[in-house]
């Protein structure tokens, strides 16, 4: 069976869901591209999807590059779509993150979310975006956060970076229908990935309370609703029923949102 996507290109494709939407990709016949910044991981990561081929013509490229720099990400990338072609699926998956109260976080830290989070994938769509239009064809996916549809406690600098991406997308998702893009939008909970592991400790204990209440996912599972969501055309992909029923509840609730989360930080620091 032919795959419905010839080549991927994966930001964040070292790790995490990154690697766990490439798996897929892979084992469905897809060639994909995986760029991250640490070679090592970006090695160890090729070798795993070297055994999962599912077609003897595929191929799994590597480029490490910081997407932060747009000078050197624009040359590593057009120098790879001179030789492998422009994909025809892009998918937004590197992030940072960095909790804390809004007080205490550095001016650094909102610029590092900014340019990791917004500015890390715009940079990609850029480069990229330019030969899609001009084959009339092309699926562009970007990984939001649930915190990029409701404010929540402690992710200030986090969270705005994530409300730009969603801002971004949904610009984008008007702009490029016409022109044959498909633009998808996701907005994945708490997953266990290492970036989850490196905030735990960053957490303020209200940040805490509210995620603890909610169920934490696979990585796989992510990736599995992502590309389900995206093979059936959707824009808004929200994997697992909490999340689905978190982001309608909002849309229903309106501005009312706003006291139940003060609830919510009122009855953790009681708890604390």
């Amino acid at each position: 069976m032919e795959a419905q996507y010839q080549l991927a290109l994966i930001t964040g494709g070292s790790s995490g869901i990154g690697l766990a939407l490439a798996r897929h990709l892979v084992q469905d016949g897809t060639s994909v591209c995986l760029l991250a910044r640490d070679k090592k991981k970006l090695r160890a990561a090729k070798k795993e999807l070297a055994d999962q081929w599912s077609q003897k013509d595929q191929s799994v490229d590597i480029l490490s590059c910081d997407i932060t720099d747009y000078p050197a990400l624009s040359k590593t990338l057009n120098a790879w779509t001179k030789r492998r072609g422009s994909p025809d699926l892009l998918i937004n998956s590197a992030g940072v993150t960095y909790p804390g109260y809004f007080q205490d976080l550095d001016l650094g830290i909102f610029r590092q979310m900014m340019d990791g989070n917004f500015f890390g994938t715009l940079h990609t769509i850029k480069c990229l975006l330019p030969t899609m239009i001009e084959r009339g064809s092309g699926t562009v996916v970007n990984i939001s956060s649930q915190a990029g549809f409701v404010g929540v406690f402690g992710y200030s600098a986090y969270g705005a970076s994530k409300y730009a991406v969603r801002g971004l997308s949904d610009v984008l998702r008007a702009e490029m229908k016409p022109l044959g893009i498909q633009v998808s939008v996701v907005f994945p909970p708490d997953t266990q990935t290492p970036q989850l592991d490196f905030e735990a400790p960053l957490k303020p204990p209200e940040t805490k309370a509210i995620a603890g209440s909610a169920k934490v996912l696979s990585a796989d599972q992510v990736a599995q609703s992502i590309l389900k969501g995206v093979r059936k055309g959707k824009y808004v992909i929200i994997p697992g029923l909490e999340g689905k029923l978190f982001y309608r509840l909002t849309g229903l609730l309106g501005n009312f949102t706003y006291p139940i989360m003060d609830w919510l930080v009122r009855s953790s620091q009681k708890k604390s």
